[in-house]
């Protein structure tokens, strides 16, 4: 029935929406900037409770108050570095630009730390990484399922089952979660195995969070070489042997038999997901084109500081450079090139 209305309509000389389109009249039309846009791509795709609400966040403007903050001290600062430039034979005083330095320096500080909280806000939109590795026949794939709650992942008791990277996803703890279980590390000689454990090493180097499992017995093998401070580890099999943890690592027993420890571990995880994800400020970076602006912003206010002494034209072309990246956030300038990038990516007529 709503097929046949549709082609009624068409017919009737309307067509279909464009992806997107109902929201780039709304930016166009100087509704929402661009930011905001995106949010409103962002609700739709919102999954969990923390995603919403970060798309919520940004779509009331938190994102674009923040930038807009950056850009006010940029422009403080050129104005002050114009002024030098513009008017040398007027009553300005003497190295006006000069005093700029302060500002950039605050200016620097800030755009430095957003930055390294640039993951937080992107990890809460695309999924947090949780990743398990250990030797093999150490309970990987059995822990995988029960805390995916299906059975996702093939258990025998051969060593080596798991051949590739296989990736579930989940929500704790209000938050988006790839869980990834992951082959054996071990030597091996079999050609498919080997690229197995070369993934697994892989998959680990890029994880937000990795679970070292190991199983009664287990002796430190090639898997220590990935643990960092911040990873947790498992004890797997307290059924049949109960390990006793080392003292200078988190660890957690548990039993994928009898569920012993498996709350325990839900509710860690629970802990850390809001340690990493959560914040008091609103996360200034929630995308990848986010990130890569701000990044070039950062080195040119950065180069725009260290020729302020020596050249304020150099210095005034910097600051310029940094506030053309910092506005193409929200869309404040240089838009065309990057609607078709923002859109591209919405529901039809959203």
């Amino acid at each position: 029935m709503v097929e046949t209305v549709g082609e009624a309509l068409v017919s009737l000389g309307l067509r279909p929406a464009e992806p997107g389109e109902f929201t780039r009249r709304a930016f166009e039309n100087g509704r929402m900037d661009l930011a905001q846009a995106e949010a409103v791509a962002d609700l739709i795709d919102a999954e969990t409770t923390a995603q919403a609400a970060q798309a919520l966040g940004q779509l009331d403007g938190a994102l674009s108050q923040t930038y807009a903050g950056f850009r006010r001290d940029l422009l403080r600062a050129l104005s002050l570095v114009e002024a030098e430039i513009d008017f040398p034979d007027e009553e300005v005083p003497d190295n006006l630009a000069r005093t700029a330095g302060p500002v950039l320096d605050g200016l620097i500080a800030e755009l430095g730390t957003a930055l390294a909280d640039a993951r937080r806000g992107e990890r809460v939109r695309e999924g947090y990484r949780i990743v398990l590795i250990g030797e093999t026949n150490a309970g990987k794939s059995s822990l995988f399922n029960a805390l995916v709650a299906r059975e996702a992942a093939i258990v025998t008791p051969i060593a080596g089952t798991t051949r590739d990277v296989l990736d579930a996803d989940l929500i704790i703890g209000g938050y988006a979660v790839t869980l990834s279980d992951t082959a054996g590390l071990r030597d091996s000689d079999d050609p498919i195995e080997a690229e197995g454990v070369r993934r697994a090493r892989g998959r680990a180097e890029q994880a937000d969070l990795r679970l070292w499992v190991r199983a009664p017995g287990d002796a430190e093998g090639p898997a220590a070489a990935f643990f960092r401070p911040d990873d947790l580890l498992v004890l797997t099999k307290a059924d049949i042997d109960r390990a006793a943890p080392p003292p200078d690592r988190e660890s957690i027993v548990v039993s994928t038999e009898t569920g012993e420890g498996l709350g325990a571990l839900h509710d860690w995880l629970a802990a850390r997901l809001a340690q990493d994800l959560s914040g008091g400020d609103f996360p200034a970076v929630t995308r990848e084109r986010h990130r890569r602006r701000l990044a070039e912003a950062l080195a040119a206010v950065e180069a725009g500081r260290r020729a302020l002494d020596r050249s304020p034209e150099m210095a005034g072309d910097d600051l310029r450079r940094a506030a053309d990246s910092l506005a193409r956030v929200t869309g404040a300038i240089g838009v065309e090139d990057i609607l078709g990038e923002v859109f591209s990516t919405f529901c039809i007529g959203k």
